[in-house]
């Protein structure tokens, strides 16, 4: 059959070709759904125009070589990627009754992939990323990727020499000794036992990590193994990215990837040192979520110096308290505050940090507060550091309100306090009012006697009905403890107990006032007593 030029294909506008329509549509099943059943006819003009063509001209050209010897072409490991894409461009399958199909021929190939070499793999895998840059998931890349993995499973359990990496289940494969594979396995990494692929791997982009990795934790390989090399994929990637996009890419793959992995297995201090790139960068928030709730789970294990980390870009503030915020609330929401020895080694952690930050004049009194008291009261045995913080606080920002410095000194807890921190307290003039304290010091008992009352089981008054016990008249300052008789109801009982506290934090409240009045109108009078060569005298304790 004499050939003809009767098609002209433009290829992703890189190249045309001239060729025989006749030849082509036998093998393509796109063709022939576009020309019609017949393929064969009157020479026509005919163009085609192939827009995103696997591996563009190139692609196109090992084509057809395939369709011009009649299917009677070689496949191997170092062209399968180009003609198994092309052949699911083209439609390439036997539906036209031929022998042979292109399709079928690669897949022939991907069963007999257990034979391959290392190099081979990395060469198609290589070819597969080249060739789908945004959508891996092809299935010469799954294909491979597993077979990659296996192989790194059988070279972890056995002595890694280039007979055993090269084939798992045929010693008739070896691994060619011209390679980068063998080199590095020579030189470099290849001195340990469960490192040495690192750097075959550093190729791979982003989105192909996470293929690998997932493809690596399926196949059981060892999780620290898996967290080293992502370590070390990002510090030998990194600098080398041409743009802040690229970094981010590779930053958030990272990320995404560690957290495929047992937590156990991610150093704290590797994740603090991705945290501190991953804040000069526009990662997402998923990812920075993902990050936070990582090092969250391994709270305990960090250090002082991990957790200042400078406040972001036009912020007044010297450190980051929002991050620690963030990882405190990652700590607690992961369930490992249950360990009262990590508890307490986040407390310690977290004291340490507030003294830190106290002497910060930008902090602001709420966000002091909400420091404090991010941590439940079991987290501390003392709260002498807290106080030591907040008095630093208060000593640099003169400037706070009497109401502020009360929820600041509210935020303690003076059961916890030693007698020395009770002592200089009590003649602490940067503080509120002794009466004050000494109001909040009675507050903060009731509260803690309501709560451990409501703990306690309810006895149950027999011949009572359902309902409150009949105590003192309305209006009496003496707090009453409702008990039930019979079955009783938790809903109603938090309300009740809710609507108590409110109104005895009202009530506390409104005697703050009446004793900020008092004191403020006795120092008027005492001013106006005192003589320009007397020596100041002490103001009577009133409202105690």
């Amino acid at each position: 059959m004499g050939a003809s030029c009767d098609l002209q294909v433009d290829v992703n506008g890189e190249g045309t070709f001239f060729v025989d329509k006749t030849v082509i549509s036998l093998y393509s099943g796109t063709l022939r759904k576009l020309f019609g059943k017949s393929v064969v006819g009157p020479a026509q003009n005919l163009k085609v125009i192939f827009q995103d063509f696997p591996g563009g001209t190139g692609g196109f050209e090992l084509l057809l070589r395939f369709c011009y010897s009649s299917g009677r072409m070689e496949i191997t490991p170092y062209n399968i990627s180009l003609l198994h894409s092309a052949a699911h461009f083209m439609d390439m399958t036997v539906d036209s009754g031929q022998d042979v199909s292109l399709m079928e021929l690669t897949r022939k190939l991907l069963d007999e992939i257990r034979y391959w070499t290392w190099p081979e793999l990395l060469v198609v895998l290589k070819q597969c990323q080249d060739l789908h840059p945004e959508s891996t998931a092809s299935t010469v890349m799954e294909k491979c990727l597993d077979c990659l993995a296996r192989r790194l499973v059988v070279a972890a359990e056995t002595s890694p020499s280039p007979s055993s990496i090269s084939s798992s289940d045929s010693s008739a494969c070896r691994l060619s000794c011209d390679t980068k594979s063998t080199v590095s396995f020579k030189n470099g990494l290849s001195s340990s036992r469960t490192t040495w692929w690192f750097d075959d791997l550093l190729f791979f982009s982003p989105g192909v990590l996470e293929m690998i990795v997932k493809s690596m934790a399926s196949n059981k390989i060892d999780h620290p193994t898996i967290s080293k090399f992502l370590f070390y994929y990002q510090k030998s990637n990194f600098p080398a990215a041409s743009s802040s996009q690229e970094r981010v890419k590779i930053i958030e793959a990272v990320i995404v990837s560690l957290f495929m992995l047992d937590r156990s297995s991610v150093p704290c201090k590797s994740l603090f040192g991705i945290l501190r790139v991953a804040l000069g960068l526009n990662v997402s928030r998923s990812s920075m979520n993902k990050l936070e709730t990582m090092i969250g789970s391994q709270m305990d294990q960090a250090t002082l110096d991990n957790l200042l980390v400078p406040s972001p870009y036009r912020t007044n503030c010297l450190y980051d308290v929002n991050l620690v915020l963030r990882l405190v609330k990652a700590f607690l929401r992961g369930g490992a505050c249950r360990n009262s020895k990590q508890l307490k080694k986040v407390g310690d952690l977290l004291d340490l940090y507030i003294a830190e930050v106290a002497p910060d004049p930008s902090l602001k009194p709420l966000k002091f507060v909400t420091l404090v008291s991010a941590l439940p009261d079991s987290a501390r045995d003392s709260y002498d550091e807290i106080y030591r913080a907040m008095d630093m606080y208060i000593e640099v920002h003169p400037g706070l309100s009497e109401e502020e410095k009360t929820k600041l000194v509210f935020a303690l807890n003076y059961e916890k306090l030693s007698s020395e921190s009770h002592k200089h307290l009590s003649q602490n003039t940067r503080l509120p009012s002794q009466t004050t304290i000494q109001a909040l010091m009675t507050k903060q008992c009731k509260l803690k006697s309501l709560l451990q009352v409501t703990n306690n089981t309810r006895l149950p008054i027999t011949g009572s009905p359902r309902g409150v016990s009949k105590g003192k008249a309305e209006g009496q300052e003496n707090d009453q403890i409702v008990i039930y008789a019979g079955v009783p109801d938790p809903m109603a009982d938090n309300l009740r107990l809710r609507a108590h506290l409110q109104g005895m934090q009202w009530r506390v409240m409104e005697l703050e006032k009446v004793c900020r009045k008092m004191q403020a109108q006795m120092t008027k009078i005492l001013k106006s007593k005192s003589t320009s060569h007397s020596s100041p005298r002490s103001l009577p304790k009133l409202c105690s």
